[in-house]
Parts: structure tokens; sequence; C-alpha cells
């Protein structure tokens, strides 16, 4: 008995704790309900005036922040506030919601109250199934213009790759010629491409060109090339020319390496070697003179030149020379022995003697009554006693043809012809011309 007596008054002291703690909690329950209740009396309120002026979308703010101090709708006339608030503003569906619980709250379905909200709730549902119905439109639209943008995506993908498929991947395309034909250049390599795309020559072993009178001359290297191709652009043929050293034994490489000339005729000076190789790119044929021995006489009798011997030597302004050969048009190149760069160059129409230190370097052949002629690398064009003249006209010709070269980036471009891509047999339109014609496809 003395040991149950302290039990007791602790329990009974630990009961009336949480007794007093559950009296205080509801006490601060009660209180803050009530001022949650009053706080949303007070928007309700401010609520209904503004609706009363008609100033709507201010009266959902107050209805929205009196909803915060409420855990639900118990009035009846908060519920018919909210619907006309939403109905005002089309919010159909909440205002559906609201006239609802209305109709839980109010039971008195006599009164003039209820039965105005009833003829409104009935306008509700008619707008809400008109609202269903625009949305179900909209929505299906909205699908439908999905899935055409989608189609039309999957155009453009289509167009791309097809567009892609029809690019050059190339560095560069140059000036096509009146028989369609151009250079063009990819990774650092020229070959020869027609006003279609195609082909003609494949980049990949000429490192240099030079483009003249419908004649393509291209080098495996920029300075003193050892192999040369020549391309023909008025019969569409081309070769590889032989050897420098089948024209000369002991030459190596063909040196500076002049402009094809109308006539067929192109100059180069190779190395080791006492006169310039004259090839003909139409009958594929070096060309020498064939009686030279004639030929010193003519130029001795005019007093172009003093003497001549057996070794091809001439006689020039008290000078011995080795003999050169001819450019045609009565230049001849003159060299010292045992020197294989040019020394002068003999103008047998008149005896002028023009010195390479102090006038051209190369000169190339003879067409149209001018040479072309490099002075410190620079072309110079000059008649037959090396006087400057104007440049001749280029019988590549002009082109007349479709064919426009769009770059799209760095190392792309496309053929165009009208709206058309173009690429040998192969053509598509532009993109807008595509959608177009697949729109209804």
């Amino acid at each position: 008995m003395l040991y149950c007596i302290p039990i007791i008054g602790d329990n009974y002291l630990t009961m009336k704790k949480l007794l007093l703690v559950l009296l205080c909690f509801v006490a601060v329950y009660t209180t803050t309900a009530q001022s949650n209740k009053d706080i949303a009396n007070v928007y309700i309120k401010r609520s209904q005036e503004s609706l009363d002026n008609l100033e709507v979308e201010e009266s959902l703010e107050h209805f929205t922040k009196a909803m915060k101090y409420m855990d639900t709708i118990t009035s009846s006339k908060v519920a018919r506030l909210g619907t006309y608030i939403h109905y005002e503003l089309r919010n159909f569906k909440e205002a559906q919601t609201l006239a609802k619980q209305y109709f839980l709250l109010n039971k008195n379905k006599k009164s003039e109250e209820y039965l105005g909200l009833l003829d409104l709730y009935v306008n509700i549902n008619e707008e809400l199934e008109v609202q269903k119905r625009e949305e179900a439109r909209l929505e299906k639209e909205r699908l439908a213009k999905e899935k055409e943008l989608k189609r039309i995506d999957s155009l453009k993908t289509l167009w791309n790759t097809k567009s892609e498929a029809l690019s050059l991947k190339v560095d560069s395309i140059y000036a096509f010629n009146k028989n369609n034909l151009a250079l063009y250049e990819a990774n650092g390599f020229f070959g020869i491409i027609s006003d279609r795309g195609e082909v003609v020559f494949k980049a990949d072993s000429y490192k240099d060109a030079l483009s003249f009178d419908g004649f393509f001359v291209l080098k495996n290297k920029k300075e003193d090339p050892t192999k040369i191709y020549a391309y023909n652009t008025n019969s569409n043929s081309g070769f590889v020319l032989p050897s420098p050293s089948d024209f000369n034994t002991l030459s190596t490489h063909y040196g500076k390496v002049m402009l094809p000339r109308g006539n067929g005729r192109l100059v180069t000076y190779p190395n080791n070697s006492y006169e310039p190789l004259i090839y003909d790119l139409n009958s594929k044929r070096s060309v020498k003179i064939a009686n030279k021995k004639d030929l010193f006489k003519d130029l001795k009798r005019n007093d172009i030149i003093d003497k001549y011997n057996k070794d091809d030597e001439v006689k020039v302004n008290k000078e011995w020379y080795r003999f050169g050969g001819h450019l045609g048009g009565g230049i001849h190149p003159l060299y010292f022995e045992n020197r294989y760069q040019v020394y002068a160059f003999l103008c047998s129409i008149d005896g002028r003697v023009l010195r390479t230190s102090s006038t051209y370097q190369y000169i190339g052949f003879f067409h149209n009554n001018k040479y072309q002629a490099l002075r410190a690398n620079q072309t110079v064009w000059i008649n037959q006693n090396g006087t400057k003249v104007s440049a001749p006209e280029n019988e590549s010709g002009k082109y007349v043809g479709l064919s426009k070269v769009v770059k799209l980036e760095k190392g792309v471009y496309q053929i165009m012809q009208g709206d058309f891509i173009v690429l040998g047999d192969e053509r598509l339109e532009k993109l807008r011309d595509f959608l177009r014609e697949n729109s209804s496809k």
C-alpha cells in the first residue's frame, strides 16, 4: 500500500498536464479557425462588392483569397457567389462545380435564389457543352496540324537528304567555258567538271592547273612539274604528256610551263636543256624545226644573225649562242654554252635581242599575233618584236549555259539550273516547290 500512493499521484499529475495541453490546443485551433473565418468573410464581402460593380476579375481575386482561409465551402451564398463569378469569366467547369456545391447546401428548392441559380446552372451546362465541342474541335485541329508538321518535317528531312546527295564536296569550282567545262579543286588537287557537276577528270593527282584558249593543263607540282595532263575541251579528250626525258635525256622536269594557245601549242622550259619543249596538243607530238640550216641561211641573209655553225650555234652582235629553236612568229630563244637558262630572245622580224635579265624570262608560243611573256612571274602580252600589247581574247569562250554554282558552305557546292539543283542526270526542285508538290500526297 505504501508503494501504490506515489504512483497514483504521478498518473494523476500526468493526466492533468495532458488535459491542459489539449485544452490549449483546442483553444488555439478554435481561435485560429475563428480568425481564418473572419478573414475569409472579409474577402467574400469584397468579392461581392466587386461583382456588384461589374469588376469581375477583381471579384475573382478576392474570392480566391477567401478560399485560402476555408477548408470547404459551407455557405450556399459563398457557392452562389463563386458560381456567378466563374460564369461571367466563362470558366464554366469551375462554375458547374460551385453550382453543384450550392445545391448541396441549399435545400430550399422553391426559393427565388435557388430557381435563379438552377436556371443559371442549365446555361452553364449548355455553355460547357459548347465549350467542350469547341475544345474537341481545336484539339482535332491541333492534332491534324501536328501531324501535318511532322509530315512536313519528314519531307524536309527527305529533301535535305536528296539535296546533300546532289552536293559537291569540293574546295572551289572555277568559271565554265563555252564547252560547259571548268576546273575544280578538291583537297589541294585539280580536276575537270561539267556544268552538271559530272567529274570529267578526278582531282587526285595534279596540284596546279592552267586554263586558256579551250585547253586545261594540269601539273603534278606548281613549280618544275614532272607530270602534265592536257585536256582539249573542244574535242573532249585528254592525255598525259610524255616524260620530259623523252624529249631530252638530261631533263628531269618540265620547268616553267606557259599557257596553252588556241593553235594547240604548249611551251615549257625543261631543265638541262638548250631549247624549250614545244608540244602540239592536237597532234600529240613535239614540234621542232625541220631544217635549221635553211632557217640559219634566211636569218643570215636578212642580217638577223652574223654567223652560224653545224653545232646549232649562231653569232649575234659578236656573241655566240646556242640556238633554242622557234616559238613561232619569228622569236627564237638563245642560250650560252654550259648554261641551260635562256639568256635572250632573238626577234627575227627586226633583229632585236630581248635579254631575260631586263625584259622577259619566258615567252610562250605565237598565236593570233601575240605571245604570252613572263616578267618576274607576271604575265604580259607582246608582239613579234617584244612590244607590250593588249591581252588576246580567251578562245575558251563565254559560258552561255543555264548552270550557276552556289556555295552552301566551305567545301560544299551545288549547281543550280533555274529552280532545280542538278547533278548529272539527277535534279531536285527547291525546298518550297518540293513541299508544295508533295503537300497533297
